[in-house]
């Protein structure tokens, strides 16, 4: 296996001035990492595609070849650099769109990484869930493994389950279906048949809700039902898929044929059973790019696991690993208490946290507030949210963010009477709602046939055309008052008249065509237009998302941790929950819990121990100790070779002669093209080299065993003067540095070095 490289760039000539780029990531060329103009002109050229990304971010673009694994922290930018990396792949001519597959976990996600790709000029790559990918191939490849028509799939399996229950005798209410269904799911993503999940489960240490062989019992039921409905559910897309590509290798190797390149988002949250199709789609080849943070690993419930995240390294030796810590997303005050959050954590994830940087200028420090009760938290929150939006915050850039979905209802309750408009994540997509169906239909009419409708008369520009058309499906000038079903519905056509202004003012001259096109491409990709409201979503469907403000209710013990959170496993889980809901802020965090469920209630609650030592008046946990990981660049070893990491690079190579980004291994060592001018000291070369045969000798080992030539070229070259310019040549590993360091410098200071023993 080749260690992965840097990607040669389009350059000038060795001995030609390097071309500068408009505005590099020092001096304002990144935008905020995760965000993007509204509606950007496509880079012009493969090189335009890398302007304006950080050295760390650059290397995930520009490192196409072999396994590359990127350790990306919450606000570094972590789309952004995929996405410009198969975009510059597929600008360079390097990758064939449609021989590239991304994968990630929603068809929120997945949208959004295609228009991101539509925007940077990749057209024609496969962006989808695991699912839908798995399902495409699926629907294709039935009739030539299987035969007859594939089964229907069904959208929700809790129905199937009560009737599976019922044929047992077996009594559920909702919540117990909801959770032997999700006992199911489980059993299906580990790959454990009915007859395993006792075991499987108490080796899980799953907290399961009902007796263990009777959920077995269940679990077989319910498959027995399947089968005889000639029905499937989305566990066995995958599932059949595998099944298929094990069983049929004409068929694996059709797949192969088609996609060369994989890169996989959120790879913290793969379960076994992804990460085994995701092994035979890429067969023997190693062009994978993962993408993933373990301290954002929440769904283990599901079956994900950042094991293969960790893992990853070990099984692919010859990886390049980078590491994205600069967080744009969030002021200084915010990625304190993030980074103090990981800080006491134990465990596995723990030992691999990122400690983030912050970009931005600073902001206001986290507020923490306790409360009575819980009514009068969620009242508080509401009437904070009123002064903000009072003051010019958009609603749509607050939200509150809760452990429980139970917990939502108290809090719409407060904004509405407190006359602030909510949306709950999680509902319908914006694309699938009846109202923004019914206005694309008459949207799409009156581009058609404009000419003769008399809504159009009086509207002179896009968005009066646009505001004109939704008239006639209730928008109006002033939103209804309340809250409810009227209301969510203004909200939606809102949010098509605020996407006409958007359009008009980065097109001036857009028609009404141009609207209902920039629709339709980005219902395609579920890219939706915001929505003014402020959000109300639980800390797990807020994961990837993002706002100016946001409010964390109810942190108190019993509801963060949750009370049913018992092993140090689970309540290790529970804190990256919380860092999750952290660091979806980018300037405002409040925080708050409540002595009381009810008013009038016992005061027995307490905070959460998880803000110990970081609120006001308190004192840390003992937690993790070692320091966070920090941001660069780690190149793998060839396979059979020590497995060692090298010397973090945070930068990529440059000739220091005429500024050519460097890809050869040998140039990166000389740091300079090879047919660039030297300057090296030939009699330090020579003394060098004398030297070096005296160590091996001693050592019983090869010359290149203590340095290749091409280490003492590049020393001969540098004549370091210290310790630190001499770890900064490549091939001078911490080890050689602390064995040889003192004689190279010695030597290169023109001392004579003696014959005592070197303490290796």
């Amino acid at each position: 296996m080749t260690p992965a490289a840097f990607i040669r760039l389009s350059v000038p000539a060795c001995g030609q001035p390097a071309r500068q780029s408009r505005a590099t990531w020092q001096h304002g060329g990144v935008t905020a990492a995760t965000h993007s103009t509204l509606f950007p002109q496509a880079p012009d050229s493969a090189d335009a595609v890398l302007e304006g990304l950080d050295p760390e971010q650059r290397a995930v673009a520009t490192a196409l070849h072999g396994p590359v694994c990127v350790l990306a922290g919450a606000g570094t930018g972590k789309t952004r650099a995929i996405t410009h990396r198969i975009a510059y792949g597929v600008r360079a001519g390097i990758l064939q769109p449609s021989s590239v597959l991304a994968v990630t976990f929603t068809n929120r996600a997945a949208g959004e990484m295609r228009g991101r790709l539509r925007q940077l000029g990749a057209h024609g790559v496969q962006a989808r869930t695991f699912h839908s990918a798995a399902l495409r191939q699926l629907q294709y490849f039935w009739p030539k493994a299987i035969g007859g028509g594939m089964p229907r799939l069904i959208d929700r399996k809790i129905q199937l389950v009560a009737d599976a229950a019922a044929s047992l005798g077996t009594r559920l209410d909702r919540g117990e279906l909801r959770d032997v269904t999700a006992e199911i799911e489980w059993s299906k993503v580990t790959q454990t048949i009915p007859a395993d999940y006792p075991y499987a489960a108490a080796k899980a240490g799953r907290e399961v809700p009902r007796d263990p062989a009777e959920i077995a019992h269940l679990y077989a039921a319910y498959e027995d039902l399947k089968r005889d409905r000639a029905v499937i559910d989305f566990e066995d897309v995958l599932l059949l898929t595998v099944a298929i590509l094990q069983d049929r290798h004409d068929i694996a190797e059709q797949v192969r044929a088609q996609y060369q390149h994989f890169v996989v988002d959120e790879y913290q949250d793969v379960s076994p059973l992804q990460q085994r199709l995701l092994e035979l789609w890429l067969g023997d080849r190693d062009n994978l790019c993962v993408v993933g943070d373990a301290s954002q690993t929440i769904y283990s419930f599901t079956g994900a696991t950042p094991d293969h995240l960790l893992d990853f390294r070990t099984r692919h030796p010859g990886a390049t690993v980078v590491k994205l810590v600069r967080d744009y997303r969030s002021t200084p005050q915010v990625v304190h208490l993030a980074n103090g959050l990981l800080a006491q954590a134990r465990g596995r994830a723990a030992d691999h946290r990122l400690e983030l940087v912050s970009q931005r200028t600073p902001g206001p420090e986290p507020v923490y507030t306790e409360y009575t009760d819980e009514p009068a938290e969620a009242e508080g929150a509401a009437r904070r949210i009123r002064e903000l939006i009072d003051a010019g915050v958009p609603a749509a850039e607050i939200a509150v963010l809760f452990r429980t979905n139970a917990q939502s209802e108290t809090y719409e309750q407060a904004l509405a009477d407190a006359g602030v408009p909510y949306q709950l994540r999680g509902a319908e997509r914006f694309f699938d709602r009846p109202e923004v169906r019914k206005a694309g239909i008459a949207l799409r009419g009156a581009a058609r046939f404009g000419g003769n409708d008399s809504l159009l008369d009086d509207a002179v520009d896009l968005p009066s055309q646009v505001r004109a058309v939704l008239s006639g499906e209730g928008w109006t000038t002033e939103p209804p008052a309340g809250s409810g079903v009227v209301r969510e519905r203004w909200e939606s056509l809102a949010a098509l008249v605020n996407l006409a202004q958007d359009l008009a003012a980065a097109k001036p001259g857009a028609a009404l065509g141009d609207f209902v096109t920039e629709l339709d491409e980005r219902a395609n990709a579920q890219h939706a237009p915001t929505v003014q409201g402020v959000t109300l979503a639980s800390l797990h469907a807020a994961k990837g998302l993002e706002w100016d403000v946001v409010f964390l209710a109810g942190i108190a013990e019993g509801m963060l941790p949750i009370t049913y959170a018992r092993t140090d496993e689970q309540i290790e889980e529970e804190r990256r929950l919380l860092y999750v809901g952290v660091t979806r802020a980018r300037e405002r965090l409040h925080v708050s819990w409540a002595l009381s469920r009810s008013p009038g209630g016992r005061p027995n609650r307490r905070p959460s121990r998880f803000l110990d030592g970081l609120r006001p008046g308190t004192t840390a946990t003992v937690g993790h100790t070692g320091g966070g990981g920090t941001g660069g660049v780690e190149r793998g070893t060839v396979a059979g070779t020590a497995t060692a990491p090298r010397r973090a690079q945070r930068t990529p190579a440059r000739c220091r002669v005429c500024g050519r980004t460097l890809t050869e291994a040998g140039e990166m060592k000389l740091m300079r093209c090879e047919d660039c001018p030297s300057d090296m000291d030939e009699g330090l070369y020579e003394r060098l080299r004398e030297w070096r045969a005296v160590q091996a000798e001693r050592s019983g080992q090869p010359d290149f065993c203590v340095f290749t030539d091409r280490t003492l070229m590049a020393i001969a070259e540098a004549r370091p003067e210290s310790s630190a310019e001499l770890s900064r040549i490549p091939g001078v590993l911490s080890r050689k540095l602390r064995s040889y360091g003192t004689d190279v410098l010695a030597i290169c200071a023109g001392h004579d070095v003696g014959d005592a023993d070197e303490d290796d």
